[in-house]
């Protein structure tokens, strides 16, 4: 096959095997960035085009809606941003930054969130959707329980994916550019002919669902032929191999309007497409850059329409267009490339940007280099979040990808079924209250016992707990078998199962918020002799402390074990529950959703936190309590088990301030690369850094103007500060700005 010409293997060309096709053909790059080209002519106008519409859809929310055509792979007709200059091309719509109306989470969803902007839907449409067409959020709530209702009052529960798809889902795309489409239609064509037996309802829904995957295909065959190109065969050279790939990526896009829409694991790939043209003159290295720069440009115009309260929840609209760069293929060899570079490179070629996710497969073996660059861009920009590559590698081998902020599969064969996440905070109150919600007074969980007195008994809290943490993941896991059964049957997400292996392991996260107020918490009443003030229903309305007590934050294993008890009875009342499809259960400590929307909802708590205030997103330690310094902050965090435990992810949402790093940016560099060293070889799993200082923010807080495009990291993404809301913007700031380290 002439587009295979040079590539070396056998095994990959003879059943879909992108990981050999890989490890037969790329080159380590451990040299410096010094070889990177600056954007070209065509790129410039591309960018400075899409640079005026962003700035309008910032003033706008929304630059504009499709009302009169819904989402779907080829429902549009090409659409380019400057079709002259563009090398690389396709759009969700058909004009850039338009966003398509997608009613299968809910024709009236869709109708609000049209209305939050000024716009009205087909009248036919509507009509149709609302009489004839079934949403899977209609299908939710026809199957909700009594006890999810209930729960999803009072704030248990945030989040949930009812209304929009659950996104996270990552197809292995490389699949389209190394093979073409007409081969994996083949290999799915061939599967369908393979699933025979008793006809039962798994049968049935397998049969179905490949059936909606090769359909699929041939759509985005289709689609692509709108833009005059051929992707049934192979690409056959770098450009055309970043051109499929984006074409499977848009074609999921255009689908599903997913909370999560990551991109994958792809520069080591593609650098082995630029480095076979570069070595045959096919192009220079300006040109190799164009095509990178371009892609990103299409990465950073994904939208997806939302009701306006939807920001409430998932803070500054992000995307999670999160893209896994580096790692090692084993303890000596890294999969750095120059192409690793390429796409760290259009950071300063575009600007930053909240999106792609860039996220560095962090390990102590890559190429010293290569860690220098990306520190240097992550202290800069803030654009750049690290996982922990020795770690995951350990369980998920080298071809893993992280989807959103810090969740990994293996690229091709596992899929993870979106969660959102549980106010754990709640569950410590209703210990408290004897299974009654602080704000409602309504009894949420039977059987728990009333606690006497006026001081607060650890044993009999802890006790307590444990029951309520039962009853939790147990109507948590009904709400998400239902959540994900709805979506299988009335939003199938066929374009990304197309680049799934037919047969593919299924994991669902089980988000937890709330963590280290409950460690605080449980901490109080454990060594300070908590009382509590109760009102005419029995419920605690206030706490006090006689004397001071340890906090989760600042290395000290009398509050830490607490914390790690705490999620390892999580997990283990998990691993009891039967889930959809028997997916494997993975506790995610990574919120997505709000930690202020949260906290509003939640009274006060033992530790100090007073009723409505924010909870700390992810694992991070209660803001302003780490007080030990950064290297403190960070070993407590790393103490949380990850392997079997927390598998979906362990967000660390860090901030120090520049002078803490150090005064010359080569001593911040190293500064910087100990901390992460000393965070992963701990056992650490994700870490977000924004390397800012409180006065900055407030400084921009006060005059936007002063710099609209400052980018920070939130809770395993980043957004622009100022998309941020004042109540977000404030709990922001309040968090631990480490001054030392």
């Amino acid at each position: 096959m002439n587009e295979w010409n040079n590539f070396q293997g056998e095994k990959w060309k003879k059943s879909v095997n992108v990981e050999d096709f890989i490890i037969n053909n790329y080159h380590e790059y451990t040299g410096d960035e010094k070889f990177l080209s600056g954007s070209s002519k065509k790129t410039n106008r591309v960018w400075s085009r899409c640079q005026k519409l962003i700035d309008k859809e910032m003033i706008t929310g929304v630059l504009d809606v499709e009302t009169r055509t819904i989402a779907g792979i080829d429902n549009y007709e090409a659409g380019y941003i400057d079709k002259r200059n563009e090398v690389i091309v396709g759009l969700q719509t058909d004009e850039p930054l338009k966003r398509e109306m997608n009613p299968k989470g809910g024709i009236n969803n869709v109708v609000k969130a049209l209305s939050s902007y000024g716009y009205q839907m087909d009248k036919d449409i509507k009509e149709h959707y609302s009489e004839y067409c079934k949403s899977y959020q209609d299908g939710i709530f026809d199957a909700y329980t009594e006890d999810i209702e209930k729960f999803r009052r009072a704030q248990v529960f945030c989040g949930l994916p009812e209304e929009y798809g659950r996104g996270k889902i990552l197809g292995d795309y490389r699949r389209l550019a190394l093979y073409g489409a007409d081969y994996l239609i083949a290999m799915k064509e061939r599967d369908l002919k393979r699933l025979k037996g008793s006809i039962n309802f798994a049968m049935i829904r397998m049969r179905e669902e490949v059936s909606e995957q090769i359909k699929a295909l041939k759509e985005i065959k289709m689609m692509a032929s709108r833009y005059e190109y051929d992707i049934s065969r192979p690409a056959s050279n770098a450009k055309e191999a970043i051109q499929w790939l984006y074409f499977a990526y848009l074609a999921t896009v255009k689908q599903n309007n997913g909370v999560i829409n990551s991109f994958g694991r792809n520069a080591t790939f593609i650098d082995i497409y630029i480095e076979r043209d570069l070595n045959e003159g096919i192009i220079n290295e300006e040109q190799a850059q164009e095509l990178i720069d371009q892609l990103i440009i299409k990465l950073r115009l994904v939208r997806h329409l939302r009701k306006a309260e939807y920001k409430e929840y998932l803070i500054g609209d992000p995307t999670w267009v999160t893209e896994s760069i580096g790692g090692m293929l084993d303890d000596e060899k890294s999969l750095v490339t120059k192409t690793s570079y390429r796409f760290l490179n259009t950071i300063t070629n575009l600007g930053s940007s909240p999106e792609p996710n860039f996220t560095i497969l962090w390990s102590e073996h890559l190429p010293a280099n290569f860690k220098s660059y990306c520190n240097k861009l992550a202290i800069d920009t803030h654009v750049i979040q690290y996982v922990n590559d020795d770690l995951i590698r350990s369980k998920y081998g080298s071809d893993y990808a992280i989807t959103g902020s810090a969740s990994p599969v293996k690229l091709g064969s596992q899929m993870i079924y979106y969660g959102a996440s549980c106010n754990l905070v709640k569950a410590l109150l209703y210990a408290i209250n004897g299974g009654k919600d602080e704000i409602t007074k309504e009894v949420m969980v039977d059987g728990i016992a009333e606690i006497p007195g006026d001081k607060l008994n650890f044993p009999l809290v802890v006790k307590n707990l444990a029951k309520v943490i039962s009853k939790f993941m147990t109507v948590y896991a009904d709400a998400l078998n239902i959540i994900h059964y709805m979506q299988d049957k009335y939003a199938y997400e066929s374009s990304n199962m197309a680049f799934l292996n037919t047969v593919s392991e299924r994991k669902m996260s089980f988000g937890i918020a709330g963590i280290s107020t409950v460690a605080d918490s449980l901490s109080a009443i454990r060594y300070a002799d908590v009382g509590v003030v109760r009102d005419e229903n029995g419920i605690a309305t206030e706490f006090s402390c006689n004397k001071p007590f340890p906090r989760y934050g600042n290395n000290d294993d009398s509050v830490d074990s607490i914390l790690t008890d705490v999620v390892k009875l999580l997990a283990k009342e998990l691993k009891k529950q039967k889930l959809y499809r028997n997916a494997e259960g993975r506790i995610s400590m990574q919120t997505t959703v709000d930690n202020v929307a949260y906290g509003m909802s939640t009274g006060a708590t033992p530790d100090g936190r007073e009723f409505g205030g924010s909870l700390a997103p992810a694992a991070n330690p209660s803001h302003g309590y780490d007080t030990s310094g950064a290297r403190a902050s960070l070993a407590s965090v790393a103490k949380i088990p990850y392997l079997g435990v927390c598998e979906d992810g362990i967000a660390n949402n860090f901030s120090i301030t520049p002078l803490a790093l150090g005064k010359q940016k080569s001593e911040m560099i190293l500064n910087f690369d100990e901390l992460i060293m000393q965070y992963f070889k701990a056992g650490g799993q994700h870490l977000n850094i924004n390397v800012v200082s409180k006065d900055k923010l407030k400084a921009v807080q006060r005059n936007p103007d002063k710099d609209n495009l400052l980018i920070v990291r939130l809770s395993g993404c980043g957004v622009r500060f100022n998309n941020l809301t004042r109540a977000q913007q404030d709990e922001l700031i309040s968090r631990t700005f480490h001054d030392m380290l």
